[in-house]
């Protein structure tokens, strides 16, 4: 759609022809050079060409029109909003390389059962800034908060076992993610932590990091990742075992509430994948659209033109020396 900045300025269109009468009225001299040699030609029994009065006329059209600022206005864009400071935290010890998940049957480790269901979660997460720590025996960032949700995935697709460690240090990724959260002035910040064992390793202890995730304002959601029950093949036979028998639930369970947030326990990936539906509805945004119309500047072409009349008025000038000498 078109659109005048100033529309307001198309009134002076008419000066041309209201400052000749004002002229006659008031008796002072023309003050625009251009009318005036007009006005002394139409005095003296000659008239301008048609065509020097048409460059006349339709350079100062083009130049009242550049004034109003003509611009497009594109399609409405509905902008990203900021909705939550959302950091994951994903456990990259040893044990995740347990072949404990199913889906349609077949069976694949944690570590790809969490990154098969992660994909739709990030893909839904827009207005969100999310940033990935990845913990073993020491907690790294992987990604910083960010809009940028095709990066954050990028990354947690190339992670793999063995890149921080075989151990666990959830202690060290509360306290990694309080320091990277406290840089945001955001309210709603939240951690989610998904650890499939109990925390051995780290210089943090995760009471310790509770501690300061509370007075942050963080919100933690914490979710267990594991089997109960496992067929385990062995010399005597085949046995069934607990593949998750390490994991604290019990430290899981007290991070999420004294943060106020939830415990989950996800033993396959159709209940991993419940439990970060579940997280939309535990962690709400009520937010108004903004949009905003692109705007391209025209002004440039209707100044051109002017300039191009504007020098074509220039080449005629032989012709009015010609009419001069001849009135006079």
């Amino acid at each position: 759609m078109l659109e005048l900045s100033y529309p307001w300025l198309l009134l002076a269109l008419p000066l041309p022809w209201l400052v000749p009468k004002a002229r006659q009225l008031s008796g002072s001299a023309l003050k625009l050079p251009a009318l005036a040699k007009l006005g002394q030609a139409h005095s003296t029994g000659t008239t301008a060409p048609i065509s020097v009065r048409l460059l006349l006329l339709l350079t100062w059209v083009l130049l009242v029109l550049s004034a109003s600022q003509p611009r497009w206005l594109g399609e409405p864009v509905t902008l990203p909003q900021q909705g939550r400071e959302l950091m994951l935290a994903l456990d990259l010890s040893g044990s995740m390389d347990i072949q404990d998940m199913e889906l349609n049957g077949q069976r694949m480790t944690r570590l790809d059962a969490m990154k098969l269901v992660l994909r739709d979660f990030i893909a839904q997460r827009q207005g969100d800034r999310i940033g990935l720590i990845l913990f073993a025996d020491a907690a790294y960032q992987q990604t910083p908060l960010t809009f940028d949700l095709a990066t954050v995935q990028q990354f947690l697709d190339d992670a793999v076992m063995g890149l921080v460690g075989q151990r666990t240090a959830i202690g060290e990724a509360i306290g990694l993610t309080v320091k990277r959260l406290n840089a945001y002035p955001s309210s709603n910040k939240v951690l989610i932590l998904l650890s499939d064992g109990a925390n051995n390793s780290g210089e943090i202890q995760p009471r310790e990091a509770l501690q300061l995730a509370k007075a942050a304002g963080i919100r933690i959601h914490t979710v267990g990742l594991g089997a109960e029950q496992m067929v385990q093949q062995s010399i005597f036979g085949q046995r069934i075992i607990n593949p998750s028998h390490d994991l604290d639930e019990e430290l899981l369970r007290e991070i999420a509430e004294q943060t106020g947030g939830r415990y989950f326990r996800a033993r396959s990936p159709a209940e991993l994948r419940q439990i970060y539906q579940l997280l939309d509805q535990l962690e709400p945004i009520e937010r108004e659209q903004l949009t905003y119309r692109p705007q391209l500047s025209l002004l440039h072409y209707p100044l051109a033109l002017a300039l191009l009349c504007s020098f074509c008025l220039a080449l005629r000038r032989v012709d009015w020396a010609g009419v001069k000498n001849r009135v006079v």
